[in-house]
């Protein structure tokens, strides 16, 4: 079967996951990570995509991001991987692939999912056991939202200036938004769908992306359509 063309919509918040090849580590060190974040830092820029959460892990990294053109995102992840493997091959003596291919991403649907990806971005570290709290990882954006640190390649969403009408406000909303967590079936939710680049919301936005991106949007139904022998 064909592979379906890349689900990308301009305006519209993608989850982006990028894997080490067999997972092995991306990063080994401080130099490591801040190269790869100033990649990504100018990309978004030159790309014009707006970067609201990331993520970096020893062998992968998360990403939420608004592509501002139709193909600003492929774009800055594809300029951003090649010039990182040139890099880091480099740097370590090594050659060869770095990537596992393609990266992965989906559409959420921004009301429904756009927070809670946040939260689940932002708690990785805990739940690899990195860390015991969040405000212990610096190299995520959490640090931005809760006042810690400010990270200039950050473009904060709507939803995140309307948790509160001042900045104390709104870092401590969010605190507790992550300290609240999300639930196993949101986290599988949104795990699946930016692996296996289904959109994920409910029927009337998948609709309507399903217009807007000329594609299927959603896994069909398992088994023989109705009314085949």
């Amino acid at each position: 079967m064909a592979r379906l063309p890349r689900l990308t919509v301009p305006g519209q918040p993608h989850h982006v996951i990028h894997r080490g090849n067999n997972r092995q580590v991306i990063v080994r060190d401080h130099a490591d990570r801040q190269m790869l974040l100033a990649l990504l830092a100018e990309g978004a820029t030159g790309f014009q995509v707006a970067l609201h959460a990331y993520v970096l892990m020893d062998n992968h990294f998360h990403l939420l991001a608004t592509p501002h053109t139709a193909d600003g995102l492929p774009q800055w992840m594809q300029a951003v991987g090649r010039r990182y493997v040139r890099y880091f091959n480099d740097r370590h003596g090594r050659s060869g692939t770095l990537w596992e291919g393609r990266y992965r991403s989906t559409l959420i649907q921004t009301e429904r999912y756009f927070l809670a990806c946040m939260v689940y971005i932002d708690l990785n570290p805990v739940r690899a056991g990195m860390v015991g709290d969040p405000r212990e990882y610096p190299w995520s954006s959490y640090g931005h939202y809760v006042g810690l640190r400010a990270d200039k390649m950050i473009t904060p969403h709507s939803l995140y200036w309307a948790l509160g009408n001042t900045p104390f406000a709104r870092e401590a909303a969010y605190a507790e938004l992550v300290h609240a967590g999300i639930g196993t079936t949101e986290h599988q939710r949104l795990t699946e769908a930016a692996l296996r680049g289904w959109a994920l919301g409910d029927a009337g936005y998948l609709d309507a992306i399903q217009k807007q991106a000329g594609r299927r949007v959603r896994k069909g139904h398992a088994g023989r359509p109705s009314g085949k022998s």
